[in-house]
């Protein structure tokens, strides 16, 4: 595992409940401002493994941004669960919400 992808895992699973962070915001705290990207592939390949919070992880409009239904309303209800209130569009507001480091 390349030490940008430990830090990756280490961030998201500091994301306290009832807090959100972007995939660039832990991407920049990783020390790669510009992989957000690789963020998002670390998310989707090592979530269950390493027992992530991967729902807390929304992208830079804090939209969720996940494709499969299934997903994408477990992400809902998960947040929902910890008191992050979620609009009709998917939508979190950062402004409250998000994690500030």
């Amino acid at each position: 595992m390349t030490p940008f992808t430990e830090k990756v895992i280490s961030i998201i699973r500091d994301i306290p409940e009832g807090r959100v962070m972007t995939y660039g915001q832990i991407a920049s705290l990783a020390g790669n401002h510009r992989a957000a990207r690789q963020v998002a592939r670390i998310l989707h390949s090592m979530s269950k493994k390493q027992r992530l919070p991967w729902y807390r992880v929304v992208n830079a409009n804090g939209q969720i941004v996940i494709k499969d239904d299934t997903a994408y309303n477990e992400q809902i209800l998960n947040l929902q669960i910890e008191g992050v209130k979620v609009d009709h569009n998917g939508t979190v507001d950062l402004e409250k919400y998000r994690l500030q480091l």
